[in-house]
């Protein structure tokens, strides 16, 4: 079965072209520019739309097995597959907690009968399972994921013994959640004595200060660049650390950085408006770190990936303070129609433009984690395509009715968005596959 996408403007490795791209079965067969005249049983214009390769989001929190009260493979990848988001990399801090290759298979075992988009997982490290990472198989794995900050899952590692096995024996890449335990724990306990009668959530990026995303980030370069370690820090979120990062890059440390659409859309003053809706960890920090990491986006700049760090919660458990409401915010959905008005309309992202975000959020992902043939519009490559319209403006505004994950809401509630997913391919329409490794 063949489908014919014509009158498209294809998206892909750096340029906009108006053409065309055939699908056969779960494969792209091939792409022009111009008309064509292939013939295929089903053919769609896409009517000067904007004709993506699907998205790759490297760090969400499916929260499948343990916590699918809040959310599941179902519903979230449903969610993934309505934003134009066709594959995903779910982090390992589940219950039971992904710290072992059997684990791993459990969850790929779950997400090969239920998943609507590809997937792909991360192996945990903990202060004393390094045989377990050692014995992973990474053509099936992206890599392991390392915690130097506690965060949902408590699966924080601080053994220096451990960090030298692991930075010195890596087995994979090693995607790092960068915050400094004590730092936090500093800084959280002088606050409570501050405001014994609980910390005002607008102060989170207080309890988890600046300095503690700083320090952790030095520490992991340190640790790459003493070993040869490849190494990929997650959701940076300071000005700081995107100097650091430049710096090692140019003395050849092995680092590629991350950042979330949260960073990008938000700042701390945003605390007063939207509450505990937008804590997070690492927290949301000033307004002069957002236009920084926005400017980090340009071609060649520091960031080399956009990943969500979806991490949905009930409403409930966003009830408290900055100590007691739940961190992590569902974002998956409205991730690529949100960094596509960005760089569309944000002062701030000019020269960003379509091609940087398609770079950012579909090429450098499968390239910096060997994803096997996916992430771009190539002939003989997964047929995994996401078709945009780009409306007039004001847009559309978000409602609740919109949302797909099983929380039921999102941050960008209300917020008007110019770029809109129209459809979404995985695999040619044949169904979710396994991510494969390089």
């Amino acid at each position: 079965m063949r489908e014919l996408f014509t009158n498209a403007l294809i998206v892909n490795e750096g340029a906009v072209s108006h053409g065309w791209v055939l699908v056969d079965g779960d494969r792209i067969a091939a792409t022009g520019t111009g008309e064509c005249d292939l013939k295929a049983e089903t053919v769609t214009d896409c009517e000067g739309c904007y004709l993506l390769p699907g998205v790759i989001d490297t760090h969400v929190h499916f929260r499948d097995p343990g916590l699918t009260e809040k959310a599941t493979m179902v519903t979230e990848s449903k969610a993934a597959v309505a934003g134009g988001v066709t594959s995903f990399i779910d982090m390992p801090n589940t219950k039971p907690a992904t710290v072992s290759m059997e684990a791993a298979m459990y969850k790929m075992a779950r997400a090969s009968r239920v998943s609507e988009a590809n997937y792909g997982f991360f192996i945990g490290a903990t202060n004393d399972n390094f045989d377990e990472l050692a014995g992973a198989d990474y053509t099936r794995l992206a890599g392991v994921k390392l915690f130097l900050g506690s965060s949902t899952g408590n699966m924080l590692v601080d053994d220096e013994k451990m960090l030298d096995n692991l930075f010195g024996n890596a087995p994979s890449i090693i995607a790092v959640h960068a915050e400094d335990e004590k730092v936090i724990a500093e800084a959280r306990e002088r606050l409570k004595a501050l405001y014994p009668g609980g910390i005002p959530v607008e102060l989170h990026p207080d309890v988890r200060p600046r300095e503690a995303c700083i320090r952790a980030t030095y520490h992991a370069i340190m640790l790459a660049e003493r070993y040869g370690a490849r190494v990929h820090i997650c959701h940076i979120s300071t000005a700081e650390e995107l100097d650091m990062i430049a710096r090692a890059k140019a003395r050849g440390v092995r680092v590629t950085a991350e950042t979330c659409p949260q960073y990008l859309l938000f700042d701390r003053n945003d605390f007063l408006r939207l509450g505990s809706r937008i804590k997070c960890n690492p927290a949301i920090k000033d307004p002069s770190d957002r236009v920084a990491l926005i400017r980090a986006l340009r071609k060649g700049g520091v960031i080399d990936t956009i990943a969500t760090d979806h991490a949905p919660h009930l409403p409930k458990d966003k009830d408290g303070d900055a100590l007691t409401a739940a961190s992590g915010m569902p974002m998956v959905q409205f991730s690529l129609p949100a960094m596509l008005d960005l760089a569309e309309y944000d002062p701030d992202a000019e020269d960003i433009g379509i091609e940087r975000v398609v770079e950012l959020m579909c090429h450098a992902p499968a390239r910096i984690f060997g994803i096997k043939e996916r992430g771009f519009i190539r002939p003989g490559y997964y047929a995994d395509l996401v078709l945009v319209e780009k409306l007039p403006l004001p847009g559309y505004k978000i409602k609740k009715t919109d949302v797909k994950s099983k929380c039921g809401w999102t941050p960008l509630l209300g917020r008007s968005l110019g770029y809109r997913v129209r459809r979404t391919v995985v695999n040619g329409g044949r169904g979710a596959r396994p991510l494969e490794f390089e």
